[in-house]
């Protein structure tokens, strides 16, 4: 993208209330000048998207919910750069698609008021900024390790966009954990007045979390990379089974309130509620174990195909309060099973939320 030819904005800048078949044209904003100069809505509140582009099922998502927060009278801006210093190599910042048209359809179907689509020079006036936000222990870890020096160039762009859009509120797909888990932290650290949203990833039917990188893969690589939302629905439904017969050997347990003969047998399943016991018994804190275990197995035949084989990156059961990882003897409490890994050329990012229970 350049920054040569600024329109004037133009199409609507303020209300969605549509009643055609046919969506408003967002305004299309290049500068911050143009930015600057979009009426804010009176009495009502901006949310922002921020994209870099090649908008896909996700972000239309993203700019919905955006669209419905906001209201009627409110103003959703849809952001879209691609970031060059979260690419740590030339090759993939080259790679990345840029779809603009497309994206401007994409948000008018989902109810966006404005597009910011500014060149680098509009961004980084001057070149690569000498000052900027950096990530701390939490950026250093899965993302930040795979890829140095990602979230100090995420949180500083968003920073900036952050600052010239001036949104009420702000919303992030959740697919990427971390990245909002570094944002949230950073807007509350750093005192910015905005509120950080989350949205739940958004997954073809097939399961495969949308992604602007899902176009690189051929049907065979996509095959194998549906191991990993898999893997991670296999390692919730694991976690889910593992509770209930925790659920069950408490309420059949001696000293659970009644006699165990007749709480077997009013489950109706005396050898099933005995088995369940002695399961949940054997291994009261083995859920974090279980669940690694879990997802693992299945990420590691996806590894060993002849053809097209997965190349794992990692696989972290994670606090959400800074990523680090939890302890097989965790008993209660949120965490993100993450996932991170590479199919034939193109690298894939998943995520899935998970409670544990207490396990006594």
């Amino acid at each position: 993208m350049t920054t040569t030819g600024h329109p004037t904005p133009t199409g609507n800048t303020g209300n969605t209330g549509n009643t055609g078949t046919t969506p408003p044209t967002p305004a299309l904003l290049r500068t911050a000048a143009e930015l600057d100069a979009l009426p804010r809505p009176a009495g009502a509140e901006r949310a922002v998207v921020m994209t870099m582009g090649a908008l896909h099922e996700g972000h239309a998502t993203l700019i919905r919910t955006a669209r419905e927060a906001a209201g009627p009278d409110g103003q959703v801006v849809v952001t879209v750069f691609v970031n060059p210093l979260q690419f740590g190599e030339a090759a993939d910042l080259d790679r990345y698609p840029r779809t603009l048209d497309a994206d401007l359809a994409t948000a008018a179907a989902a109810g966006a008021d404005a597009v910011f689509a500014p060149g680098v020079d509009e961004v980084y006036p001057g070149g690569e900024p000498q000052v900027r936000i950096t990530a701390g222990p939490m950026g250093e870890r899965l993302e930040g390790a795979s890829r140095p020096g990602h979230f100090d160039g995420m949180l500083t762009v968003v920073a900036k966009l952050l600052h010239l859009t001036r949104p009420d509120e702000a919303f992030y797909g959740q697919k990427d954990a971390q990245q909002l888990a570094l944002i949230a932290r950073m807007v509350r650290d750093l005192n910015f007045g905005v509120r950080i949203t989350g949205v739940p990833t958004v997954r073809d039917p097939d399961g495969l979390a949308l992604s602007s990188r899902n176009r690189f893969l051929s049907p065979q690589e996509r095959h194998t990379a549906l191991a990993l939302s898999r893997a991670l629905f296999a390692a919730q439904d694991r976690l889910a089974a593992q509770q209930a017969l925790h659920e069950r050997a408490k309420a059949t347990a001696p000293g659970a309130g009644g006699d165990r003969a007749a709480g077997l047998n009013k489950l109706g399943e005396a050898r099933a509620a005995a088995d369940a016991q002695a399961v949940a018994l054997a291994r009261p804190n083995g859920a974090p174990a279980a669940v690694r275990a879990t997802a693992r197995a299945i990420l590691e035949e996806a590894a060993a195909r002849d053809r097209h084989p997965l190349v794992l990156d990692y696989l972290a059961l994670v606090d959400p309060a800074d990523f680090t990882e939890i302890p097989d003897d965790r008993e209660s409490g949120d965490a993100i099973l993450a996932v991170a890994a590479r199919v034939g050329e193109t690298r894939l990012i998943d995520n899935i939320p998970l409670t544990f229970g207490a396990l006594t």
